[in-house]
Parts: structure tokens; C-alpha cells; sequence
């Protein structure tokens, strides 16, 4: 998948070498030309521009991108303008970051559905998210193990966790699923979850379910894989 990260502090540079290292194609911009050196050889590509300018801006592949990331933050009104100026270019998924409640504000006025707060979610944690459509968030527990929530896959809807059998099949073990409810207010969309308790043999995955699984990342991976993500 094709990315573009806009803002390479801290967050973004993180942001753009986990998707890299992941296999994807990543843009990385900043106006600061000492940054993009620096990562010159870390992301795919790199580029010194002014985000904020409509012409430099309007020159990347943004058709072509599944996603561009405003991860500047420092500069609240660098990023809102960068924001307003993506939607202006009609880019389909634009997601934000937000360091302040009024930033937060703005961006929903903005009709914008996907931005994340560095302090509650990490670079590392977003990339994963990016990496599989299927994934909707992540924890990490240590260098090798994580809690992942995922969306039932197709060919397990409808089965009991006895009869899907990850545990054996994957070292993996489900924790519990969670019910989804999608409330619709307008150009609005909020998504909520409620567990439906511990987990066990008889608990029977419906589709539009989410997974909670616990379990070595590399391991939740193939699960995935074989599940027809990645």
C-alpha cells in the first residue's frame, strides 16, 4: 500500500520507518530539508516541502496514496491549513493528528473520521492498524506479544471458537469478542463496542464481530494471512 506522512518530528518519523519497514511505499515530507536528509535512507522517499502550500502540496501522488497522515504537531495551524488544503485536493482518507481538544474539535467540523493522539496511541500501534484493514487497534505487551482487535474474518463467521480452533492451529487465544453498534448522526459516524464476556469453546463468532486475541505477534500475523488479510 502507498502512504504519505506529512510532518516528520518525532511521531511522523516513527510513523513512516514502521510502515516501511512493513513493506509499504511511504512519502515522507518536511519542511525541515535537515529532517528529510536524515531519513532519506529510512523511508521510501522523502521530500522537503511546505505542506501548507497548495502547489507543492497538489505535486505528490495523492490519488494514488491509500492514506496521507497529517502528523505534524507542534504547529496546530500548520496542521489544521495542511488538513483543510488535503480535502480541498479531495484526498480519500485523510487521518490527522491531534494534540489539543480544540484541534479535535476542528477536524470533526471538518467531517474528518480518523485522527489519532500521540499520548494514547503510538506510531508503532497506528502503522499496525494501517498495515491490515482488519486490524482496528493493537497493544503491544512486550517485544514479542500483543493484544490485537480484529474484525471476524469471512470464513470463520458463524463458527464456535471450538470449531475455529486458533489456539491449536495458531497459539493464539481469544479473549473475547466484542458486539459493534454504528451511530449514524448526519456526515457523523461514532463506532461502539461491548464485550460479550470471557471468551470460551461455545462462543459462536458472528459477522461484523470483533476479536480480541492475545498471543505472540508473529503468530496473530499468519493468523491474519491465512485469513485473506496482509
Amino acid at each position: 500500500m502507498k502512504y504519505i506522512v506529512l510532518g516528520l518530528g518525532h511521531f511522523g518519523q516513527s510513523l513512516a520507518t514502521h510502515l516501511t519497514e512493513l513493506g509499504h511505499e511511504v512519502i515522507g515530507a518536511d519542511l525541515n530539508m535537515e529532517l528529510v536528509e536524515q531519513l532519506k535512507d529510512k523511508i521510501t522517499h522523502t521530500v522537503c516541502l511546505d505542506s501548507t502550500d497548495k502547489s507543492a502540496v497538489g505535486a505528490l501522488p495523492l490519488k494514488d496514496s491509500d492514506a496521507v497522515i497529517v502528523a505534524i504537531g507542534e504547529d496546530e495551524g500548520a496542521s489544521l491549513l495542511t488538513t483543510a488544503l488535503l480535502k480541498q485536493l479531495g484526498v480519500k482518507r485523510i487521518i490527522g493528528r491531534v494534540v489539543s481538544g480544540l484541534q479535535k474539535t476542528v477536524l470533526e467540523a471538518m467531517n474528518i473520521q480518523e485522527y489519532v493522539m500521540p499520548e494514547e496511541e503510538t506510531a508503532e500501534r497506528l502503522a499496525m492498524r494501517l498495515d491490515n484493514v482488519d486490524i482496528i487497534d493493537s497493544f503491544k505487551i512486550s517485544d514479542n506479544y500483543s493484544i490485537i482487535e480484529m474484525v471476524v474474518p469471512a470464513r470463520y463467521a458463524g463458527m464456535s471458537l471450538k470449531e475455529a480452533d486458533f489456539t491449536n492451529k495458531y497459539q493464539v487465544i481469544v479473549l473475547t469478542t466484542l458486539k459493534t453498534q454504528i451511530d449514524k448522526k448526519g456526515n457523523q459516524m461514532k463506532v461502539e463496542k461491548e464485550a460479550s464476556g470471557i471468551a470460551n469453546s461455545h462462543t459462536v463468532l458472528e459477522k461484523d464481530d470483533v476479536l480480541v486475541l492475545f498471543g505472540e505477534t508473529s503468530s496473530i500475523k499468519k493468523l491474519i494471512h491465512k485469513s485473506g488479510g496482509i
